[in-house]
Formats: structure tokens, sequence, C-alpha cells
């Protein structure tokens, strides 16, 4: 929303300012009752407009790698009120409502006029005879005027010809539609400037047809001076007194050759395309493959991919948890398969023996050996070496229960138990899973690939990137930081975002990629979240720092 007003009120003021500096003071006024309703109508477009610009970058094997690290789990987050962005909410819909009320009771005062007072047929249009003593206005295709003046024959013949050029030209149209853009954008000025470029220029364009009728400039000059000056403006109408200033009187007399005309017409044209490319252009960096040892490997993960998923349905769902895709695996499109996460995988490396005597601690922790829940003392039958991978988490106050009221869990795969998990023959069990993605993300996005975790393996780095204190430290970190979205409201969530980041040579974080989203701004919460994390101990090889591409999976189950 806030890149959407952004964006908007950034072209409304462009095109607005290029109006008053080049076209307001040219008389080609047909033009620019176009221009100013196209500047409204594209720059609430062009927020979501998107061109994409793929720039393709030389890979560099040497000094990029993928770690894969083990998966964290953050349960029953808890939620957090936010009173501030309510209090907006309310505020704003408070404020439309008044306005929306103020709009529609206007409009049914015209009608009570129309249908309250006598009406007479006059050409194109209907005059409402009315018992105030007032100036003609224009309301659609009725025109008010005072009954006395109309029974005495006190308007002059320009005043109608005026009138019936607002009525003929459908200027009430023009005004209702920028009023109802001020209602429901009334924290944004620019339109109520809009409104008033709008109606002047309706003012020119029907100065412009009393002059060519009747070609008596000074005798409808001094007429609009003698009748409209000091009067009211009337709300929603097309008004003769409206702004009866030097830059009507000026107008009249003004000519604009053919060849101004056509220049300053074009030069909106690189307005238009300068704000497209400014607001709706987007620069994806994407790597050039060309070593032969990187397309294998990528030829044996796609494999591995395959057959994990075979027997996997899935549905594709917008933010809005619509669904606009729903099928087999094998009946995906190569770009809709890269959207969908890498298998789960998990580095080898056993614990330490302090880490181990840590686990067989009780109250600290819960252990699983292969995927089943053990009690602690179990693993004074094992090893640490037993053991060819593991991974622990962090465990929230208000998710721990009764039969699980420790701190921490862990989770630790013996050799046979981490190849069922996370060999290469792998498969998941039947079932669905939903992917968010919007629909032209699932069509052109497709840079954006699990293929970069083939370009190098945790074996070919001497000393993986690690957090400050350990990754238990990381876990607590991100537990303690992560705050689910507001907009997420009472919706139970679970499932997993799969990150990306890069770990820069100093242990700094960047290059934050949001792989795959649970929606409901979960993915940005994990990029803001991974912004305020504090400097890496950077990976190394030969003894050199290098970059990292980490993989961070994060489970999120909602509290409820």
């Amino acid at each position: 929303m806030t890149d959407f007003l952004i964006k908007s009120a950034l072209a409304l003021s462009v095109f607005l300012v290029f109006y008053h500096l080049v076209l307001e003071r040219e008389k080609m006024h047909q033009f620019n009752r176009f221009y100013l309703l196209f500047s409204i109508v594209i720059s609430l477009i062009i927020p979501f407009v998107t061109f994409e610009v793929i720039k393709e970058i030389p890979a560099n094997p040497t000094s990029q790698f993928v770690v894969n690290q083990p998966i964290m789990q953050m349960q029953n987050v808890a939620e957090e009120t936010n009173y501030k962005l309510i209090f907006l909410w309310s505020l704003y819909a408070l404020v439309t409502l008044i306005l929306t009320l103020r709009f529609g009771r206007n409009i049914k005062n015209f009608k009570s006029k129309i249908s309250s007072n006598p009406s007479v047929d006059f050409k194109n249009s209907k005059l409402v005879l009315v018992e105030e003593k007032i100036l003609p206005y224009t309301f659609l295709n009725y025109i008010f005027i005072n009954a006395d003046d109309f029974k005495t024959q006190n308007i002059e013949a320009e005043l109608y010809t005026h009138e019936l050029v607002h009525v003929t030209q459908k200027h009430t149209l023009d005004i209702l539609f920028v009023e109802f853009l001020k209602t429901v954008f009334w924290f944004n000025p620019v339109f109520l400037f809009y409104k008033k470029a709008i109606q002047l220029n309706h003012e020119f364009l029907a100065d412009q047809e009393i002059v060519k009728t009747y070609n008596d400039v000074p005798f409808y000059q001094n007429l609009l001076l003698n009748k409209a000056n000091g009067s009211q403006t009337i709300y929603l109408a097309s008004n003769l007194n409206y702004l009866v200033t030097k830059k009507r009187l000026i107008m009249m007399k003004k000519r604009t050759s053919k060849n101004t005309a056509f220049l300053k017409k074009i030069a909106a044209l690189p307005v238009v395309i300068g704000l497209m490319f400014l607001l709706c252009v987007e620069t994806i960096a994407q790597e050039i493959k060309t070593d032969a040892g990187n397309k294998k490997t990528q030829s044996a993960s796609a494999t591995s991919f395959d057959k994990y998923y075979a027997n996997t349905n899935f549905v594709f769902k917008n933010k809005g948890n619509n669904v606009f895709v729903e099928k087999k695996f094998s009946e995906l499109t190569n770009q809709e398969k890269k959207l969908i996460p890498p298998p789960p995988s998990l580095a080898k490396k056993s614990p330490n023996s302090k880490e181990y005597e840590g686990f067989k601690n009780s109250e600290n922790y819960a252990v699983w050996i292969d995927g089943k829940h053990v009690p602690n003392s179990d693993l004074n039958e094992y090893k640490a070496s037993n053991f060819v991978s593991y991974f622990n988490s962090f465990v929230h106050k208000n998710a721990r229960s009764k039969k699980f009221p420790q701190s921490y869990q862990v989770t630790l795969f013996t050799a046979e138990g981490y190849d069922k998990a996370y060999s290469e023959n792998q498969v998941r069990d039947a079932g669905t899973m939903t992917i968010i993605a919007s629909e032209d993300t699932r069509k052109s996005k497709t840079q954006k690939t699990p293929e970069k975790e083939t370009t190098a393996t945790v074996n070919e780095i001497d000393k993986q990137p690690e957090f400050p204190g350990g990754i238990l430290e990381f876990y607590k970190f991100v537990g303690k930081n992560f705050k689910v979205p507001a907009e997420a409201g009472a919706t139970k969530i679970q499932g997993k975002i799969y990150m990306e980041f890069m770990i820069e040579t100093d242990g700094s974080l960047s290059e934050f990629n949001i792989v795959k989203d649970l929606g409901f701004g979960m993915g940005d919460e994990a990029i803001r979240v991974l912004k305020l994390s504090p400097k890496w101990s950077p990976g190394t090889q030969n003894g050199q720092p290098v970059r990292v591409l980490y993989n961070l999976p994060i489970t999120i189950q909602s509290a409820q």
C-alpha cells in the first residue's frame, strides 16, 4: 500500500507540474482535458506495472557458495497488536465515511431540486427553474437558472450557450470522477489541485465556444466581470462564475500556432516514458553459467528435484489467498517449477562433545533421533560420532507444552536416518503444497530459482560462516525479533519461508531473496529481522574469506 501511495503521488505531481508549466497557457483545451484525466488514470495504474530488465553478470564460482543450514523452527510466534496501525485505519475509515456522506448528500440535493422545481426542455438540456437568485450552473444535462430571470428574459444568449457547452461536452462527469477520488484519497492534496485545473479548463472550453460563436470578446469579458464577480461557486457543478481571473480573460485572445501546439503535445510523451522507466522498470541480475561442472551438477540436482516432488500436487495462490493454478507436478511448466523450493537438505556435521553433553540435559532439550522422540537418557547408548548430522532450535515460551516444556529441541540423524530423510533419491509423501506468488511473478520471474544452490557444496569451504555465539544464539536472535505481521490478522499460518542471503567477506549480510513466501508479509518480516543481524564470522576457502550464499528455511506456526 505504501509503495502504491508513493508512486501514484509522485506520478500525479510530475504530470500536474508539467501541465502548469507547459500546457495550461496554450490554447489546446481539448487536449488538455484529455491530458488531465489521462494523468490521473495512468498515475493510479503505474504502481501495478512492472517491466523486468535482466542484466547478465559472469558467475564467480571461486567466491560464492551455497551452504545448506539446519531448519530453524519458530513455533507459535506471539502476535503483537499494532495499535498505531489500527488507529490510522480507523481514522481513514471515519474521514472517508464523512466525505462519502457529504458526496452523496450533494448529489441528493441536485436530485431534490430537479424533482421539486419546474423544468423546461431547451435544445439538448433541461432548464430547471429555481426560486433562488443565482447565476446559471450545470449538473449533467440540467441547467439551473432563476425562474424570474427566465420569465423576464433577463439572461443573455451567451450565458445559455456557455452552459450548453458544459452539457454537450459532459463536463460534470469529469468533476464527479475527480471528486470521487478526492473522497477516497482525501489525504492526498494533489487531487484538489487537479479538480481546480480541470474546472478552469472547462471554463476555457466554454469561453472558446462563446468567442467562436459570437465573435465579440470585449462584450463577453465585460459580461463575465459584471455577472460572475463575487458570486458563490456551486459544489459538483460547472459554474459560469468559476475562477473569473486574469487567466480566463487573457486566454480569450490567446493564439497558439499549430507547430507550437504539436511540439508541446509531443513533449508530454517523454514525461510518460520517463515516469514509467523510473517507477516500473526493475533490473534483475542473472549469472551466466558457463562452467561445465556446474551444468553437470545442475542436471543431477534437477533429477533429484523431480523425484522428490513426483507425487505432489501444487496449488498456486496470490497474496489474497486466491487460487489461480492447481496442477500435478508432471503438469507444471519450467517457469512454475522454478518457484518451488528445493528439497530439504541438511549439511553433514556431527555434534561436538560439549554440545552432545548438553543434549543429554533433560531440563533444556527435547530429543529426536531420526525423526522419533526419545528420552534424553537414550543418548547414553550413542556417541556423538554416531550421528552424521543434527539441528536444534529454540522453542518460544508460548509454544512449550506440558509434554515438551524444554527451551530447546534437537533432532539427530544416524547415517541410515540421514539417507532416508535427505538422500538424493528421497520422495516427498503424496500431498498438496501451496505456493504463494503473484500471477505475473509465476510467469516472468524465472531467474529466481533454486539452481543457485548447485553452484558449490559446503565441502568446498574450509570454514563455514558462523553467527556470533553459534547457531543456538542465532535461533534466539530470530525468535526474539520475528513478529507476525499485523496483516496476517487472526489467520493461522503454518509452513516454511525459504530465504537466501549473502554473507559477505566482512561478515555483513546482503542480497536478501525470498525464494518461497507464505504471504501476509512474512517474507518481508524475515528480511527485516535478517537486516538486524550482527556481523557473522565469514566463511573461508584456502584460508581466505569468501562470500557465501546462505540458504535458510524458516518454519512458521503462528499462535492461536
